[in-house]
């Protein structure tokens, strides 16, 4: 029979692997709004591109789309870490479900500017006939979708921005240092969204300008460039996002400035020698790291931990003390 003081005692002592970033809510929210924002207008720009004959209106349609569809993956990503956020078959919970969902979203970007390219390619050769003034409009509305879209993100983006800038100048002033005090509290899903749509808006002028070359000057081969382009745009955005994102999904360190300061507070005393050290990311916002320390007169891990207590974004501490007399 299980006794039930020793039940009590030891969820007294359980650890929360709750990793979500701050803003989950409130970033699943606005990633279901704009999923319909430009879902909506993706299907007029590849109708509108296809019945005028507009490679780039096709092209800006097509990032739409991955942009809707990056949306989209990013939300599901949202809701299903925060439906198992409790879950104890994740080791360290749920936080990477939106960093997993933007390295998909990332592969995904890469074939279609692969597609994009290949489209724009053929029509240099086999130009194809254009209605400039039906198509000109889409393009527009297209350019309109994306202010409106990172406006919408904007504030999330900005909040991040302020914080990630403050905390790092709290303990260290390099650019170096900032980068990845900044991967380590960004949630990556809605910054990658906020920079897509930043590109995706790039897209969405580059098409208005081999629109008009087209209707005012007779450059139809404006048209296909301007696509070429954008498939390098997206493919460039696509290479960023796959990097950030894979290397948080490696556990890649993501911040050599924090690990260098926790090794140096575990290290106070003479006779203590940090012997391992691993840091990494498990969530927006929350670092897990474990230490071994190799001691003459070690002390309890609690001491250790102690010591540690007020760096910001440590949310998980394993520490291991050996003994070694006459160290």
């Amino acid at each position: 029979m299980a006794n039930p003081m020793h039940s009590h005692s030891s969820d007294l002592f359980r650890h929360d692997h709750d990793f979500l970033g701050a803003d989950h809510a409130r970033n699943e929210r606005r990633s279901w709004m704009v999923i319909g924002l430009c879902g909506a207008m993706m299907v007029a720009e590849i109708a509108g591109g296809w019945l005028f004959g507009s490679m780039a209106l096709i092209a800006d349609g097509l990032h739409m789309s991955t942009h809707a569809g990056a949306f989209l993956i990013a939300a599901l990503a949202y809701f299903f870490a925060r439906r198992h956020r409790n879950d104890e078959r994740f080791a360290f919970g749920t936080g990477k479900f939106g960093d997993l969902a933007a390295f998909t979203s990332a592969i995904i970007l890469a074939f279609v500017a692969v597609l994009i390219a290949g489209e724009s390619i053929s029509r240099l050769f086999q130009p194809v006939t254009i209605a400039f003034n039906e198509a000109i409009p889409i393009a527009f509305l297209g350019l309109a979708v994306n202010v409106a879209s990172a406006w919408l993100l904007r504030e999330d983006h900005d909040h991040d921005h302020a914080h990630h800038h403050d905390h790092v100048h709290d303990h260290h002033d390099h650019g170096h240092d900032a980068h990845h005090g900044r991967a380590r509290h960004a949630d990556l899903n809605l910054r990658a969204a906020y920079v897509h749509v930043l590109a995706d808006a790039a897209v969405s002028v580059l098409a208005i300008i081999g629109l008009v070359a087209g209707r005012q000057w007779g450059l139809i081969w404006m048209d296909p460039v301007m696509g070429l382009i954008g498939a390098g745009v997206i493919a460039s955005w696509s290479f960023g996002l796959l990097r950030s994102a894979g290397a948080i999904l490696l556990d890649l360190r993501p911040d050599p400035a924090l690990a260098a300061e926790i090794r140096a507070r575990l290290q106070t005393d003479a006779d203590d020698v940090v012997s391992d050290l691993h840091l990494w990311r498990v969530g927006p916002g929350h670092a897990a790291v474990v230490a071994s320390l190799v001691s003459a007169a070690p002390q309890p891990p609690s001491v250790y931990k102690e010591r540690l207590a007020d760096l910001a974004g440590l949310s998980h501490v394993t520490i291991e003390v050996l003994s070694c007399p006459g160290h």
